[in-house]
């Protein structure tokens, strides 16, 4: 296996957790990311090693599902509402899943654009300056979507003060988490790199 073949592997996961969180479906989803390796494949030489690979297969994933939302609209294309709606699993704390699948609605109903946005800094925890390469837009768009983005899902959400801080704090605890695995990995590449050029 290459080791472009190895870094696009180990991107996977977060493709298709991206891909499943824009689709709302899993079947449609797995395509999109199929798409998104194949095309990424046969455009390796694109690619600078060295550069943000992640950044890249985002874009590529990004613009492969807005070609097929156009292809959509322009052939008529519909799916019944039913088929769209997300499957959740039965938690033991029901007010939790039910808040889970309120949230999922929520985030469904936002505008494309700021859904896109949402997705890729809360979910997948990327920067500002990440994201507004990944969409082809300036940072001060990023952050204007986003900030509508969020204003717009605490309405939907009927958050009040109280419901409001505890989500924040909850989104800093996963932000802090999302930190401090990101640093681990670094550190443990880090000194796999030390141990390869020392062998």
């Amino acid at each position: 296996m290459t080791d472009f073949a190895r870094l696009l592997e180990a991107e996977i996961p977060r493709l298709r957790r991206y891909a499943r969180a824009l689709t709302r479906d899993v079947t449609r989803a797995d395509d999109l990311v199929q798409s998104c390796l194949t095309r990424a494949v046969a455009k390796q030489h694109l690619w600078q090693p060295g550069t943000d690979l992640r950044a890249w297969l985002f874009t590529i994933l990004h613009n492969q599902h807005v070609n097929e939302v156009r292809r959509s609209v322009r052939e008529g294309i519909n799916v019944a509402v039913e088929d769209m709606a997300p499957v959740l699993t039965v938690q033991s704390n029901a007010y939790a899943s039910l808040q889970l699948r309120d949230l999922e609605a929520a985030i469904a109903s936002l505008p494309q654009e700021q859904r896109q946005v949402i997705l890729l800094v809360g979910l997948e925890g990327m920067r500002y300056e990440e994201v507004a390469v990944i969409l082809d837009v300036p940072v001060g768009t990023v952050r204007s979507r986003l900030s509508r983005g969020r204003d717009q899902l605490r309405r939907l959400m009927e958050m009040g003060d109280e419901d409001e801080t505890r989500s924040e704090r909850a989104i800093d605890a996963a932000a802090a988490k999302r930190h401090a695995a990101r640093l681990a990995a670094k550190e443990t590449r880090r000194a796999a790199s030390s141990r390869a050029a020392a062998a």
